[in-house]
């Protein structure tokens, strides 16, 4: 039997509505894609570091 906690209040999800297990995988799915955002924009944000610093590097020195 698995739960599910909402605000403190625990449910069987298996006596869930349909509609309701729905709206619990959309959820589900929405965490997923939101953790993958996450990753990639750690990612984007490396880049774009890597980029300053090759930037920074290749910027005229001051005499």
């Amino acid at each position: 039997m698995a739960t599910l906690t909402i605000d403190g209040k625990e449910y069987d999800t298996e006596q869930l509505s349909d509609a309701a297990k729905a709206q619990l995988t959309n959820i589900q799915l929405v965490d997923q894609k939101l953790a993958q955002l996450q990753q990639e924009q750690a990612m984007m944000q490396t880049a774009r570091n890597a980029y300053a610093q090759v930037l920074q590097a290749e910027l005229p020195k001051e005499s």
